[in-house]
């Protein structure tokens, strides 16, 4: 098969089986070969492709919506939707996104990127359908690692007490992030027993067929019976209990067995669940051995960096072994977050809860409250979706959790969806939250250190890399650290690593005195004081988004003072980044060395 040959879907439905199985060993190749290039996720899609093929086989989209959870596993149905030709750009500036993108084409029938989503946007999709008084279908295609995930379950429930006519494609690897965990998990290993009955039926369907003219008459007895037999084999009491007919598990990777099963349920007017067994990093030897680690990988071009996340896990694993106290949380992402090593160190204090941030804060608030030192390290943009616990579970009982928030600020490759440029402004206003924000790998360990001792909610926000490390002063609590430049009438303060960098290249060609404002909350008022004065210019950085965020925190605080300095902020505008290069990203909201040296000149004519 030739690159592009395969436009539409449609083209799909006029080749065999046979011919099907041609098309998944392409598609295979050309995820790898673009993925091993431009970085993204790889494991998980190279075990998504049959399963892909045969949904577009059966089911006529745009018109029908398949929904992916997350995303993770949406390359195949890129490049069999008119994109192939354009899959050289994935996850590259003006090219196409990483995560299903509505935008992006109208095969993508909803936005994705974050985990347990997909069964939420099915039921509203099939409501909408059903209003409508169309039939088209809707399937929504969701991992076991998705199923951890409070709101698929919310879902469920409403599927099956509505019966809407929703297919849910259960795609069960065994394989998250990270090790799958809880009762759902260890349900799906017990349903994996089955393969061994479907094997068996196959097996003995066939024996009795060659039997003359006896052969049609058995089947039929043993179709009567089939019910009876799965039943003996395997339980599906928790899908059929919420009024959701289960079938399965089926071959993920036999193209022909699933456009049968897709085909029989096609047109069934009440929920169903498929469950597929795949393998993840299908075809791929490096990514089937070690799934775990080629889930995401990075571009052939991408800058290294000393990560937050190994000072995290050194860290961590010292901690513990002198206070026994100590428990670290990691929702399905201990090797992202740097908690790996912690976690064989210290089975018994390490927890992983699955894809369920939620359950992940409120646990933590409850191990505090209980005595315990508990750390959750969890990326920036999956906290989000914990707020409410965040504010009513921790923060109004002034817990001690420690917050270790990791790819705070733009992220690049991954897009729209996995921005961390919110964090700021959702937990600043939350009474008894302090917030810090480390500028490299020492500092990080000097903020991790005095968390120690710190007994009330605590968040301290870094990207996923920095460069270098410099000598600090002393943490001491809500206290800036000057470190450079004196006597200078204009201020930069500095919120975070990559703010500091861009102050530290715009001080060749400034007059600037540069602060490090290693407490984002409480903010430093007695030097805010001594810099509001007449004549002074005070500029805030910060990779998050303006509003809500430092800088307006700042300019409050000078308004409470009498505000006579000058104050510019710089941080993110009003809008969602879509831009896959943090460099740009940062460039497009002038966060860059260049434009500070344009406003303190400017500052400077003013004065």
């Amino acid at each position: 098969m030739e690159k592009g040959a395969i436009t539409t879907p449609q083209q799909l439905k006029r080749l065999n089986i046979s011919e099907l199985n041609g098309v998944c060993e392409y598609l295979r190749e050309r995820i790898i070969g673009v993925v091993e290039n431009n970085g993204g996720h790889l494991s998980s899609n190279l075990g998504a492709v049959e399963l892909t093929v045969a949904l577009h086989y059966v089911f006529d989209c745009p018109d029908d919506k398949i929904v992916f959870d997350v995303g993770h596993q949406a390359y195949a149905h890129k490049l069999l939707t008119g994109r192939d030709g354009d899959f050289d750009g994935l996850r590259k500036n003006g090219g196409i996104s990483g995560f299903p993108q509505p935008k992006e084409s109208e095969y993508d029938a909803f936005v994705a990127g974050h985990a347990s989503t997909s069964l939420s946007v099915a039921t509203g999709l099939a409501e909408s359908i059903r209003q409508n008084g169309k039939r088209d279908r809707v399937i929504a295609v969701i991992g076991d690692g998705a199923l951890t995930g409070g709101l698929a379950y919310e879902a469920l429930n409403a599927i099956g007490s509505e019966q809407l006519p929703v297919i849910t494609v259960l795609n069960d690897n065994e394989m998250s992030i990270s090790k799958n965990v809880g009762a759902i998990s260890k349900h799906l290993t017990r349903l994996r027993v089955s393969k061994k009955y479907t094997r068996l039926k196959g097996e003995v369907k066939r024996a009795v067929s060659a039997i003359p003219l006896l052969g049609d008459g058995v089947i039929h007895l043993l179709e009567k019976g089939k019910r009876f037999l799965k039943r003996m084999v395997l339980s599906n009491k928790i899908f059929e209990a919420m009024g959701i007919a289960y079938y399965g598990p089926f071959d993920g990777h036999d193209v022909g067995e699933l456009v049968e099963v897709f085909a029989q349920v096609k047109n069934k007017d009440k929920p169903v669940l498929i469950h597929v067994i795949t393998d993840k990093g299908r075809g791929l030897k490096s990514a089937t051995v070690d799934p775990a680690h080629s889930h995401g990988i990075s571009s052939s071009g991408a800058k290294s960096g000393k990560r937050f996340s190994d000072v995290l896990g050194a860290f961590m694993t010292d901690a513990a072994a002198r206070d026994a106290r100590i428990m670290a949380v990691t929702a399905a992402m201990s090797i992202g977050t740097g908690l790996e090593e912690y976690s064989k160190a210290f089975p018994e204090r390490f927890k992983d809860v699955g894809i369920a941030e939620e359950h992940a804060v409120t646990y933590c608030a409850a191990l505090a409250a209980g005595g315990m030192k508990p750390y959750f390290a969890v990326y920036s943009t999956f906290l989000q979706r914990a707020y409410d616990e965040l504010l009513h579970d921790v923060c109004i009982g002034a817990y001690p959790v420690t917050f270790c928030i990791d790819r705070a600020g733009v992220v690049g490759a991954d897009g729209v969806t996995h921005q961390g440029v919110f964090d700021l402004s959702y937990l600043l206003p939350m009474p008894n939250m302090t917030v810090m924000c480390p500028t490299d790998g020492a500092e990080f360990r000097d903020m991790l250190e005095f968390s120690l001792t710190y007994n009330a909610p605590l968040a301290i926000r870094y990207p996923r890399t920095y460069e270098t490390e410099r000598e600090h002063a002393p943490i001491e609590y809500g206290k800036w650290e000057r470190v450079y430049g004196c006597g200078a009438k204009t201020y930069a303060l500095c919120a975070g690593n990559r703010a500091l960098d861009i102050a530290f290249a715009a001080a060749q060609e400034a007059d600037i005195e540069i602060i490090n404002c290693r407490f984002v909350k409480p903010l430093d008022t007695e030097m805010l004081r001594e810099l509001n004065k007449s004549g002074n210019a005070v500029i805030t950085i910060e990779d998050n988004v303006a509003s809500g965020g430092f800088g307006q925190s700042v300019l409050c605080a000078l308004n409470g003072d009498g505000l006579k300095a000058r104050c510019v902020c710089l941080a993110h505008g009003d809008g969602f980044i879509d831009d896959r290069e943090i460099g740009s990203s940062l460039a497009a909201s002038g966060l860059t060395a260049e434009n500070l040296i344009r406003v303190v000149k400017s500052l400077e004519k003013r004065r």
